[in-house]
């Protein structure tokens, strides 16, 4: 009696595939999923078998291992225009429960610190070091100390990756202060704040910039 019970309550292939194609068209676009978003829908060989039969109707792409997302139509030349890598590695991050952050290079240039474009588009992550292949060209995931991390997928946060990659010779007054003037205000103190994620150089520079006197602790040497 049990066991018939269990069978009778157990999700039907084709009951799991109706909620994982409900689910996915509710997705905009462009936007990246995880395999591991959708197990909650039914077993882990229903889910993947709905998905590479949605995949083969053209309903949606595998960006990358576990990542899909639906077509996003570029109209006027009618083709399919690629994920956005940021969004992607993003969705990566989210699966693993890790954090990310823009790599220093390209955090220096989103400030206007270097006019410099980065050759290879390269991320932080607490999770481990990986390399992405997608249709844009390959990605990198470098695994980062957990006090680099601290302020990771936040404005300060950039701006810390920024100072750190441009390094105690070129981190000038100016520079400093050309950071502020980007960041909301709270940023900035929440940047100030972060000493434990900084060496004592970069938080002397932050708290000058701010007019005040960095509270005694234990500050990174490198």
């Amino acid at each position: 009696m049990n066991g018939a019970s269990k069978q009778s309550t157990a999700p039907t292939s084709a009951s799991v595939a109706k909620r994982v194609r409900a689910h996915v068209l509710g997705v905009a676009p462009g936007e990246p999923f995880s395999v591991r978003e959708l197990l909650a829908l039914g077993p882990r060989a229903s889910v993947d078998q709905a998905l590479s039969r949605m995949a083969r109707n053209g309903e949606i792409e595998r960006v990358a291992r576990g990542l899909y997302a639906r077509p996003r139509v570029n109209e006027t030349l009618g083709r399919t225009i690629p994920v956005e890598p940021e969004k992607v590695v993003a969705a990566i991050a989210r699966a693993s429960g890790a954090k990310l952050n823009v790599h220093g290079a390209e955090a220096a240039r989103r400030f206007g610190l270097t006019t410099q474009v980065p050759m290879r588009q390269v991320y932080t992550t607490s999770g481990r070091s990986r390399r992405v292949h997608l249709r844009t060209g390959d990605v990198t995931l470098l695994h980062a100390a957990p006090s680099r991390m601290e302020l990771a997928g936040t404005p300060a946060g950039e701006a810390l990756s920024a100072l750190l990659y441009l390094g105690k010779k070129e981190v000038t007054p100016a520079v400093v202060e050309r950071v502020k003037s980007a960041l909301p205000k709270a940023e900035f103190a929440r940047l100030r704040s972060a000493t434990t994620s900084m060496p004592a150089w970069l938080s002397d520079s932050l708290y000058k910039a701010s007019g005040t006197r960095p509270a005694p602790t234990a500050l990174l040497t490198a």
